[in-house]
């Protein structure tokens, strides 16, 4: 779990001091029931505390992981695992830089599993002791529209950088690419814009 310069949790929404008799169940927080939660969580979570809470996600997390590869862009990485707390994904994994900032995923990452792996090799490694298909995600010649394609319902969905997309390495390493069709001008969408689409294509797929 990555608790690595967290960001402060605030939203316009939240519930005040617990009223009546304090809950003696040991998921609460002493101090969330004394003066209340703000935090940007459902109401199912209201007064929990974060371990509660991620151990609650952790008895229903989807079967499909995230994986992007050398990201430059900070507020994409953010984005990402924002998205894929959103769709319960069981695992983010960041590629190649370790350090980034934090402040795009909005404290998801507090309840977000995320793993670094230095390089390509790996990352492939990690995926091939754990059974998982890799499923890249680029528009390239070969890449089957994701709108017909099935996708794994235990796999770890791949995406590159916008711009020069997935390394040979990551492509070579793939069991299956898929490509999000596209009907205008650009070549390509924003890089978090296209894996939350993948993301909720899985979720259609496979969610119960």
């Amino acid at each position: 779990m990555s608790a690595e310069n967290p960001t402060p949790e605030l939203t316009t929404h939240g519930v005040g001091p617990w009223q009546g008799e304090l809950p003696d169940d040991p998921r609460y927080d002493p101090e969330l029931l004394q003066r209340g939660d703000t935090r940007n969580v459902i109401d199912r979570y209201r007064y929990w505390t974060m371990e509660a809470i991620v151990a609650d996600l952790d008895t229903r997390r989807h079967g499909f992981h995230v994986a992007i590869e050398n990201w430059q862009h900070d507020l994409n990485i953010g984005s990402i695992v924002r998205t894929a707390n959103a769709f319960l994904a069981d695992t983010v994994h960041i590629i190649g830089r370790r350090r980034w900032n934090r402040r795009g995923a909005m404290v998801t990452d507090r309840y977000q599993h995320v793993l670094h792996h230095p390089e390509i090799a790996d990352f492939v490694a990690w995926a091939r002791e754990h059974d998982l298909p890799i499923v890249a995600v680029d528009n390239l010649e070969g890449s089957v529209p994701i709108e017909r394609t099935e996708l794994p319902e235990r796999c770890i969905l791949l995406f590159g950088q916008e711009g020069p997309g997935l390394t040979p390495e990551a492509l070579a390493s793939a069991d299956l690419a898929v490509e999000i069709t596209q009907y205008g001008s650009t070549r390509s969408i924003n890089a978090s814009a296209a894996a939350a689409i993948v993301m909720h294509t899985w979720v259609r797929q496979h969610a119960r």
